[in-house]
């Protein structure tokens, strides 16, 4: 059986200049629910926020962690300890590759948490994973604001491909250009503190 502290163990915990992002708990379940419960939040995401969904989606958050050796990370404001979403990495049988996500809750759009969590994330596996080639992100075209956080990510579109029922854009950032954007994105995540 994987106890808290085994998961602990295999999750690890990353900290930012505003966020922290740590492994799934229990404890987060009513967090997600309210936070799914919005339905701007959700347009482009889907998804059902009753108790059961979230706790299955969780589940298989933390078996990607398991299969994968990524995934996604729940995502704490450390100056108020508020669970405010859920980032980090994807990756699934016939994914166009390891996925950089964020969902960041609504009243917390507009502050660089997405793209503070997204270089968490992306810095972490690159260093972790010396042969990965690139990241990418998988973005339904008419999702403006995470089409921003990928382009601010330093990510361009590539391609559009038809992934869980829909078209989506594949945006990407090799290795080599993340290198090159990562000091543009601590200078940007510094700005956006003040």
């Amino acid at each position: 059986m994987m106890t808290t502290k085994t998961v602990e163990k295999a999750i690890p915990t990353l900290t930012t200049e505003r966020l922290t992002l740590r492994p799934l708990d229990n404890a987060d379940v009513s967090g997600f629910v309210e936070i799914w419960s919005d339905p701007e939040f959700t347009r482009y995401i889907g998804g059902r926020c009753d108790p059961d969904s979230v706790w299955h989606a969780m589940a298989g958050n933390i078996g990607c962690w398991a299969l994968t050796g990524v995934g996604p990370w729940a995502v704490v404001e450390q100056s108020t300890g508020t669970l405010v979403g859920r980032a980090g990495l994807w990756t699934e049988p016939g994914w166009p590759g390891i996925e950089a996500v964020w969902f960041i809750r609504r009243d917390r759009w507009g502050r660089g948490y997405a793209r503070e969590a997204a270089t968490a994330a992306i810095d972490w596996v690159f260093a972790q994973r010396p042969d990965l080639a690139e990241v990418v992100s998988i973005i339904l075209p008419e999702n403006a604001a995470s089409v921003r956080v990928a382009e601010r990510l330093g990510m361009t579109s590539q391609r559009l491909e038809f992934l869980h029922g829909e078209h989506h854009a594949v945006y990407t950032i090799s290795r080599s250009d993340w290198a090159v954007a990562l000091p543009a994105q601590a200078a940007q995540a510094a700005q956006a503190a003040r």
